[in-house]
């Protein structure tokens, strides 16, 4: 099995851990006299299941992300955290480079003039190639995820 399909069906199962405790959550109460739509001990088995393919298949993710290198030489976890810290920096600069270029509205000259500090086309100027470095970036994971076969 290659990363990229461990990577897809680690997503489905945690989308499924969370339906099932959804289900769960609703069917532990009911009014006295009725019963559950779902019975709970069913969902709940079927929750654990889930969690044990987790518990097994994760792992095997880890192991793949510290030895798969990337075309440059990066670990895949080194690559990951790399594209987080450059997500961090675009929203953090994203949402600046907003701030900054938002318009106020002011009904006369006696109004506080309100203005930005720092210019929004300079912002943007620092967010387009980091937008590019985490485009290129993302190009590379996603290639390696598909050319990586998970360890057993």
């Amino acid at each position: 099995m290659k990363l990229a399909e461990a990577l897809i069906e680690r997503a489905d199962l945690q989308k499924r851990a969370a339906q099932l405790e959804e289900r769960l959550v609703r069917n532990l109460q009911v009014q006295e006299g009725e019963l559950p739509s779902e019975d709970p001990l069913e969902l709940l088995n079927e929750l654990l299941s889930v969690v044990t393919a987790l518990e097994l298949l994760l792992p095997r993710i880890h192991r793949a992300n510290l030895e798969a290198r990337l075309p440059g030489g990066l670990s895949l976890t080194e690559a990951l955290t790399r594209r987080d810290l450059l997500d961090l920096r675009l929203k953090v600069l994203r949402r600046a480079a907003a701030t900054a270029s938002e318009r106020q509205n002011r009904y006369s000259n006696s109004e506080v003039k309100i203005v930005a500090v720092i210019p929004a086309r300079e912002l943007q100027r620092l967010i387009d190639p980091l937008a590019k470095q985490r485009r290129e970036l993302e190009a590379e994971i996603q290639q390696t995820n598909w050319l990586t076969e998970l360890p057993e």
